[in-house]
């Protein structure tokens, strides 16, 4: 009796495992797909759209990629073949139109039809079908509040603003090598403004510069622990950053644009059919919700969701927000290599020096101010012309050759023997521009009487 009930036993726990292999079998593989996504947004922006994600599809996890957007590129272009990432996602439409253009990325199909063709004059969809407008971006100005009572300094509200001699050492920009929305603001002004006014006015932002961080998320950050009393910045860091409850404030100036933040399928992506339903979760009602979390504060592409947006929340499809530049991301795209470097060469390695020469000439035209001093005038307007005046000229921007040159990358020898003979040109230009500029400032200054 006992070895027989000993044998009904066994028998049953045999069938019990071999039924639960059997179920897993049938379910399919153990391991999740695993999508891999390379960004540039922060972490409270991934982090929920991985949570929601995987919540809704168990069996896809997100693996992400946190890059700047320059790296981002390169990090797609260097990748094996073997192991090309999934998904791109970024708020520079350039640098799609860069991978789109060195065949790194796969049409797909997907995407609401509620979501508009344009915001304003801008397509929302790449027209070849190569990305897609996942949320809206537009770019500002961000303050600390508290710093700016304890400085006593007015609210700014436009770019031109931040040029003001009140703002010396209180403003913090991002270079725009390593950051696409950084390089986005500055496009923005010089598409705006035209390219000699819109030089001439970020190099005197600059000059009133405290800082130029490595990153975009550098310049928020600062602002809100008080350590910058400014930055320039693209909207949704500041509405971030305001909304969850920092002595912060942000404005639109009246040169802005607004344009589509963008997500794509990397050709040769391992898990295509994966990444595609995240692109797809991206571009939902539920997945545009997430945009208005108070620590993300995107502005959706998707119409309706706004429904649900808290008071006072910007939307770019009412005319809240007003955006007088028509942005061109082709003009963008083309020149962007000579914008990342001359912003370098003349900014970001030589702050000091730019710094001296526009407190200089600050200093210069307060005491020249309701003197009638010719001579010291000239003096004064030599100085600004040597700072202030760019080292290329919108007729030279023109010139294809030249930018020929760039766009073929530090890669080929010949182009990257051109392009450092040029960017030492650059150098030198700005180092001797802006300490003849202070000497001359100084001397009109002396002068004043």
């Amino acid at each position: 009796m006992t070895r027989y009930s000993g044998l009904s036993e066994r028998k049953t726990r045999f069938l019990a495992v071999l039924a639960a292999v059997a179920a897993l079998w049938l379910a399919g593989p153990a391991s999740a797909d695993q999508v891999v996504v390379v960004t540039s947004f922060p972490k409270e922006l991934t982090s929920a759209y991985k949570k929601a994600f995987e919540a809704k599809y168990p069996n896809v996890k997100l693996e992400i990629l946190n890059k700047g957007t320059t790296a981002g590129i390169v990090y797609v272009r260097e990748a094996p073949a073997a192991s090309k990432p999934d998904v791109f996602w970024a708020s520079a439409p350039d640098a799609f139109e860069v991978l789109a253009r060195e065949k790194l990325l796969r049409k797909f199909e997907g995407g609401s039809p509620e979501i508009p063709a344009r915001i304003g004059n801008y397509p929302m969809n790449d027209p070849e079908g190569f990305y897609r407008g996942q949320a809206i971006s537009g770019y500002g100005i961000m303050w600390n509040t508290r710093y700016l009572k304890a400085h006593k300094l007015p609210e700014p509200r436009e770019w031109a603003d931040l040029a003001k001699p009140v703002y010396h050492g209180h403003v913090a920009i991002s270079s725009p090598s390593k950051s696409g929305t950084t390089h986005l603001t500055v496009e923005t002004i010089l598409q705006g403004e035209g390219w000699d006014k819109g030089w001439r006015q970020m190099l005197e932002i600059a000059g009133n510069c405290a800082a130029v961080t490595e990153r975009s998320f550098g310049v928020p950050d600062g602002v809100s622990s008080g350590q910058f009393g400014i930055g320039l910045v693209i909207d949704f860091l500041g509405l971030a950053a305001k909304n969850s409850g920092f002595p912060v404030d942000f404005v639109y100036p009246s040169v802005t644009a607004l344009v589509p933040a963008n997500i794509a399928l990397i050709a040769g992506a391992r898990n295509a059919e994966a990444a595609k339903t995240f692109i797809g979760f991206t571009l939902s009602p539920e997945g545009q919700q997430i945009l208005l979390d108070p620590k993300i504060s995107r502005l959706p592409v998707l119409p309706s969701v706004y429904a649900k947006a808290p008071a006072g929340y910007p939307n770019p499809f009412t005319g809240t927000i007003k955006a007088s530049v028509s942005f061109d991301a082709n003009l963008s795209e083309s020149r962007y290599y000579v914008v990342t470097s001359m912003f370098d060469h003349a900014i970001t390695f030589r702050l000091k020096e730019l710094n001296k020469a526009k407190k200089a000439i600050d200093d210069a035209a307060a005491r020249l101010a309701g003197k009638r001093n010719a001579e010291a005038e000239k003096l004064l307007a030599q100085a600004r012309d040597l700072a202030f005046t760019p080292p290329v000229s919108a007729a030279k921007v023109k010139d294809k050759a030249f930018i020929a040159v760039f766009q073929g990358g530090k890669k080929d020898p010949e182009a990257a023997r051109k392009i450092a003979a040029v960017e030492e040109q650059w150098d030198r230009h700005a180092k001797e521009n802006y300490s003849k500029a202070a000497e001359l400032a100084e001397k009109a200054a002396a002068m004043a009487r």
